[in-house]
């Protein structure tokens, strides 16, 4: 059956100018530019260790780092000393010549390169705390101080220390399915966090002298060798953090006999360290999934930090298939936990804090803790390990498996405002849920900040709003990243750089990719296809060692939606979205044609005939539509159109629509990035519509886009990107009757 808005829009395909015939002169080709084009140019071609599908090949690979770890804590002294073992079994094809590991507290040492490496320029006005500290104070002695590195019998084994990596000279090639062990004995000087700067260290309570530690980076690690780059021994510099190989840990960790620790994997002497009452407090615990229960006390925290016992105590820690290994203790902890039930297991939640963060801790850090296990478990795996630990640590915010240090406290008063509140569990769910990103979806730090920092801060995100509390999410909405994208150029860099290459560091590799798959989730894809393709790719990559390349080809080959505008945009420029109404033509129905359309010839149908008679639709303020006064004609009062009604069936009538208002919409895109165009249309009557085009409709390279609105009801505003989903850096182009916008990042 025809339709009659068929007939309504056949002009603009039916009449045409004949112009003379003109020989084309000779022109320059070009390249393809369209930003539609496939990623072969960017994407590393598949192989048989990683797919084209984004998945690992039947010959992946990974190799595996062992440690049996004993360190000690001097705590007068703030001094760490250690001695390990390390396996390493080489899983891979390849026959070694050398190991390489990873020496990363020598960032902080006198000889580091990573002041040299930074542009320094005078201040000319200083506190002269400040001043001391830059002018007058000496170095301190830190970074590792590597006193053996032997074979399992004792042997000296060769070395070479280039900053923050080391280089073992093996005596023959580590062949393919073999492994090797070798000892190392190191010690260092723990740093003051606070004063100095750091991942990890110390911090001092001068009112009772207690420090609390939280101990990272403090052995030799493994580097990752891979089938992308071999070895990954990039120097730390100090942004781009860590690529770790998978293993198992056997720690044992000995500090003053008064203080309580938390650290990653199971404590295998509970009942050694803690009192029969804390003992059967934790077995609570285990089976409370309502509320914390109080493991440590305040009241026993309190009293144990009055005091510096002399002797010591010994904690044993093991942790299977984790990458890395943290600690945090002080005899000024207070200690409590719930159960998490996850839909296959059970986990605990864990918090270890001072009585200077009470009551906002022991109100609120556990239970933080428990729902992002359960947010980022339905949204990727059900969390592996048997715990996540939260640890008051103030001016930090970082994470290692099973646990991880968090800024946020009261004032002296113990009065929290809201906003250090929300800052706290804002950072407790952001460093918790890096147990899914990268820890155990382990992409590699040390080159893309973005595969880490960006997927876990949208994760964040997702956990965040399903608070249910109206979270004020930093990260994530679309509208909070238009101030950076809308900055000066120059300051600015793909989320494909490097780590240490980036100069906004917190909006390129957390905000602008969290940003980027918000919209991919909300606006691009949907949530239906979205969130099943991201669930395989992190069941996919879980344990394993995903690159970017395995994330763009996951999540196209898991949802049959073509990403590459999207990735090639997002992630590999630095274009931004402004999209507009360029301009709006209101149409009416006639029986006269307008004087341009009587001037045109008449396009000739297939075989020659006359396609006519037709329905003409008339520019408004055309001197035609005036004349006949036509501007209240309805469309079923048009006579061909009449006569064609009264051949329908009263059947064929009811599924026709009754348009009255006709109107073309030009959308233009000063911006260069492409998106879908979200159009609202507001009638008289106050009611809106809402209308999606996906971006595909900027696939020829055009810079215009034209849409026909045929309506029951006279349009008053029309608005692009209503609920600014888009990161559209310029709205005041987006409304039309054109509307005054006090700020364009409202």
């Amino acid at each position: 059956m025809k339709k009659i808005t068929f007939l309504l829009f056949l002009p603009a395909l039916l009449f045409a100018q004949e112009k003379p015939t003109k020989v084309a002169p000779k022109q320059q080709g070009k390249y393809d530019t369209n930003k539609f084009s496939q990623m072969y140019d960017l994407l590393a071609t598949p192989n048989m260790f990683r797919n084209a599908a984004g998945a690992p090949g039947p010959a992946y690979y990974q190799q595996q780092a062992d440690y049996k770890i004993d360190i000690e804590l001097d705590d007068k002294n703030s001094k760490l000393t250690g001695a390990e073992t390390i396996t390493y079994h080489n899983n891979s094809p390849d026959s070694l010549e050398y190991l390489w590991v990873q020496l990363d507290q020598n960032q902080a040492a006198k000889d580091s390169e990573t002041p040299l490496a930074e542009s320094d320029r005078m201040t000319q006005t200083f506190p002269a705390a400040g001043f001391a500290d830059k002018f007058l104070k000496k170095d301190l002695e830190r970074g590792f101080n590597i006193e053996a590195v032997k074979d399992v019998k004792g042997n000296a084994m060769s070395y070479t220390i280039n900053h923050t990596m080391m280089r073992i000279d093996l005596a023959t090639p580590l062949k393919p399915g073999t492994s090797i062990s070798f000892n190392i004995k190191w010690f260092y000087n723990i740093n003051n966090y606070q004063k100095e700067g750091g991942r990890s260290g110390y911090e001092l309570f001068e009112k009772d002298g207690n420090k609390i530690y939280v101990i990272a980076q403090f052995y030799p690690r493994m580097a990752v060798y891979n089938d992308v780059e071999g070895w990954q021994n990039m120097q730390f510099w100090g942004s781009g953090e860590f690529a770790l190989p998978f293993g198992n840990f056997d720690v044992n960790i000995t500090v003053p006999a008064d203080h309580v620790m938390e650290a990653t994997g199971d404590l295998m002497n509970r009942s050694e360290v803690f009192t029969p009452a804390q003992v059967k407090r934790w077995e609570l615990a285990e089976k409370s999934f309502d509320k914390p229960v109080v493991i440590v006390t305040q009241a026993e925290a309190e009293a144990t930090e009055k005091g510096f016992s002399n002797k010591k105590k010994t904690w044993k820690f093991s942790a299977k298939n984790v990458r890395d290994f943290g600690i945090a203790t002080s005899r000024k902890f207070i200690l409590d936990a719930m159960a998490v039930k996850l839909s296959t297991k059970n986990a605990m939640a864990v918090s270890i804090y001072p009585k200077e963060a009470n009551p906002l801790w022991g109100e609120t850090s556990t239970i933080t803790v428990a729902h992002t296990l359960k947010s980022y478990s339905a949204h990727t795996f059900d969390y592996p390990y048997p715990k996540a630990v939260s640890v008051s640590a103030e001016d930090q915010g970082m994470e290692y498996p099973m646990i991880c240090w968090n800024f946020g406290r009261p004032d002296e008063n113990g009065v929290t405002s809201e906003q250090t509140k929300n800052g706290m569990m804002g950072v407790v769910i952001h460093e918790v849920g890096h147990n899914f990103f990268p820890m155990i979806v382990n992409s590699d730090e040390r080159q893309w900040t973005w595969m880490d920092e960006g997927l876990n801060s949208f994760m964040e995100y997702m956990a965040e709003q399903e608070l249910g509390t109206n979270f004020p999410s930093r990260r994530g909405p679309a509208k909070n990243i238009v101030p950076y994208m809308s900055g000066d150029q120059k300051f600015l860099e793909p989320i494909m750089s490097n780590s240490e290459t980036i100069m906004q560091f917190g909006n390129n590799g957390y905000g602008k990719p969290a940003t980027a798959l918000n919209i991919l989730r909300e606006t691009v894809m949907g949530r239906e296809l979205f969130d099943h393709a991201f669930k395989v790719y992190a069941n996919r990559w879980k344990f394993k060692h995903p690159t970017p390349e395995d994330f763009f080809r996951t999540m196209e080959d898991a949802s049959a939606v073509d990403l590459d505008w999207f990735f090639r945009g997002w992630f590999y420029s630095t274009d931004f979205v402004d999209i507009g109404i360029n301009d709006v033509k209101q149409y009416y129905v006639s029986e006269t044609a307008s004087e341009e359309l009587k001037n045109a010839k008449v396009r000739r149908g297939r075989f020659g005939q006359d396609p006519g008679p037709f329905v003409y639709l008339i520019e408004e303020n055309n001197a035609v539509l005036k004349a006949n006064q036509k501007k209240g004609l309805k469309v079923d009062e048009v006579k061909l159109l009449s006569d064609y009604m009264k051949t329908l069936s009263a059947e064929e009538k009811g599924t026709l629509k009754s348009p009255k208002y006709f109107y073309e919409v030009e959308f233009n895109k000063p911006g260069g990035l492409i998106m879908p165009i979200l159009v609202e249309l507001t009638y008289e009557d106050g009611t809106t519509e809402n209308f999606k085009y996906p971006a595909q409709i900027w696939r020829k390279g055009n810079d215009t886009a034209r849409k026909v609105y045929a309506t029951e009801k006279a349009i008053k505003k029309i608005q692009i990107d209503p609920k600014l989903e888009t990161a559209d850096i310029d709205v005041t182009n987006n409304t039309w009757p054109k509307q005054e916008v006090k700020s364009k990042f409202e």
